[in-house]
């Protein structure tokens, strides 16, 4: 009996040890501003409630697109559940300067940061855009997609009401 509950007790402690390592947060990296300031991603927070980080660039049809169609949407997603979308642009310097008139013209109303060196997208272990993570409260990655199709935008909707409602989306 007492092998048993030893055995129990190791299994428990195992699978918490394990879950407890797979979270994953948003690591601090030195990226841009669009004004050309340093930011380092370790201050992204959005108070306790939901954040989107998005990585893009101005080259990707489909990353623009799933952006323009969650800008039509983005005053009511804060409004209903206090969301922030964060738009990292991986245009090398050569491309960087076409990213802010870009959002500009597209009167995006979300942070846009600049990681030409692609020292960000490394850190987050994104191989192609788009790539979308959202993040909890808590700053903890609960959720990534590195794809878009037309609607995804829903999708993604409907995961941030679930968290902002504190309910789990897996």
């Amino acid at each position: 009996m007492l092998k048993k509950i030893s055995l129990i007790i190791t299994l428990v402690s195992t699978t918490l040890m394990v879950t407890a390592q797979s979270v994953q947060r948003v690591p601090a990296v030195d990226i841009k501003n669009l004004d050309g300031s340093v930011f380092n991603t370790g201050k992204l927070a959005n108070d306790g409630k939901p954040m989107l980080v998005d990585f893009w660039a101005t080259w990707c049809g489909p990353c623009k697109a799933e952006l323009n169609a969650i800008a039509d949407d983005y005053a009511d997603w804060q409004k209903e559940t206090g969301v922030k979308l964060v738009a990292v642009s991986i245009d090398d310097a050569r491309n960087m300067e076409k990213v802010g008139p870009y959002v500009n013209g597209k009167n995006w109303e979300y942070q846009v940061l600049l990681d030409p060196n692609g020292d960000f997208k490394r850190a987050m272990n994104v191989n192609n855009v788009p790539h979308i993570f959202l993040v909890n409260g808590s700053g903890e990655i609960v959720w990534q997609q590195n794809s878009s199709a037309p609607g995804d935008e829903e999708k993604i909707y409907e995961l941030v009401k679930k968290l902002a409602k504190g309910e789990s989306i897996k």
